[in-house]
């Protein structure tokens, strides 16, 4: 993985500090509520909310499970599904019960709490490491950036859903956004550390 980016890991890790701190403050308020004006009631982009839904991540990530076992035989890959999609869900959970902000006003009927959102951020870790996973198997320049391209464009979409449908505030889903592609980060760096050992073990056999 190429150093740039750690440096926007360490950068989307410090966003999200400083909207954890300040998302109260006036500046934060106003530009929640400039979203909101922007989004609110597109129907277009609130279709998109679907690619976040938990049983959506769950079925996709179950079929990613199987193949990297039965097809490719890559359990270090299974682990890294786990450690982006299931932990970050973990992080994520965690995360909102210690901030315990509420969602906005027309989505008190959910019971969760708002700050990060979880549509971005587990959007983000799963569609990423769908696209990481792709481009390592495919290793074509031209197919790897489509790959990613549509990967970044379906993670923006997923996560403006939840101000379209006013499910969250913008600095949730900018928060969640920050984080979760830390954590995507965080679990890439290990998972080839892991393949670079193994690599190291093989050649010397």
């Amino acid at each position: 993985m190429k150093k740039a980016m750690y440096i926007l890991a360490i950068v989307t890790f410090c966003l999200f500090l400083i909207m954890l701190i300040n998302y109260e403050k006036k500046p934060f308020v106003d530009f929640d509520k400039a979203m909101s004006d922007l989004l609110f009631g597109n129907d277009l982009i609130g279709a998109f909310h679907i690619l976040g839904e938990t049983t959506a991540i769950v079925f996709i990530a179950l079929i990613l499970l199987f193949v990297l076992w039965l097809v490719q035989r890559n359990y270090r890959g299974m682990l890294f599904v786990l450690l982006t999609v299931g932990m970050g869900r973990v992080w994520n959970q965690l995360i909102k019960n210690w901030i315990d902000r509420p969602r906005p006003e027309l989505s008190n009927d959910l019971a969760s709490f708002s700050f990060p959102s979880g549509h971005a951020m587990i959007g983000l870790l799963y569609l990423f490491t769908i696209a990481y996973l792709l481009s390592e198997a495919l290793m074509e320049n031209k197919k790897v950036l489509i790959i990613w391209v549509i990967a970044i464009i379906l993670t923006l979409l997923t996560g403006l859903s939840r101000i379209a449908d006013s499910h969250h505030y913008a600095t949730d889903v900018t928060a969640g956004w920050c984080i979760g592609f830390t954590w995507f980060v965080i679990c890439v760096a290990w998972y080839e550390k892991r393949n670079q050992k193994l690599n190291k073990v093989i050649d010397n056999t």
